[in-house]
């Protein structure tokens, strides 16, 4: 039996996420699988990739084949290289503390590597951040200061009409005294 290890999709439109899966080659894309060992994400930043790397090694070796965009992630994830350097092994080129030593070294590069970059983009987010909240607060400044001097004017107004209308009663109040002195 010929062995895939391949993509199943699952989510719905517009929105699909994937389960890493070790199916016959045979069987549909989301038919009858032999064993799902992983899931992947192109819908998150960065993508998300969730990997059994055991169960991935035990099959690469065995023979099952990766499609090209898991061969992608499995390489991205290290399986190829493992499986490459077990092949080093067996030959006799070195040993295997050597083989999982080599491992460690590209595992901590890679992971140094993606660590700067998430660093580096989480400063980019704070002072995105950063700078969304100095113009909101500038903006909240002037709508506070326009709503200041609305109220300003409208205090002003009712002021000037209050007095108004003081001296309207002042000047009922002296016409109602002359029409009773008359």
């Amino acid at each position: 039996m010929a062995t895939k290890i391949r993509l199943a999709r699952h989510g719905h439109k517009d929105y699909a996420y994937y389960h890493i899966v070790v199916a016959d080659s045979r069987s549909p894309r989301d038919g009858k699988i032999i064993e799902r060992i992983g899931s992947y994400n192109p819908n998150t930043n960065p993508l998300t990739i969730d990997l059994n790397f055991e169960r991935a090694l035990y099959w690469v070796n065995v023979g099952a084949q990766p499609t090209d965009t898991v061969r992608n992630l499995l390489s991205g994830e290290g399986v190829l290289l493992m499986k490459h350097l077990q092949g080093g092994v067996k030959k006799g080129a070195f040993s295997e503390a050597e083989a999982q030593k080599r491992f460690d070294a590209w595992k901590a590069q890679k992971d140094a590597k993606f660590g700067k970059i998430s660093r580096e983009e989480a400063s980019k987010k704070a002072a995105t951040a950063k700078e969304r909240l100095a113009q909101e607060v500038e903006a909240n400044k002037a709508k506070a200061a326009a709503v200041a001097k609305k109220r300003q004017e409208a205090a002003e107004a009712l002021a000037a009409a209050a007095v108004e209308a003081a001296k309207e009663a002042a000047e009922a109040v002296q016409e109602a005294t002359q029409e009773a002195a008359e």
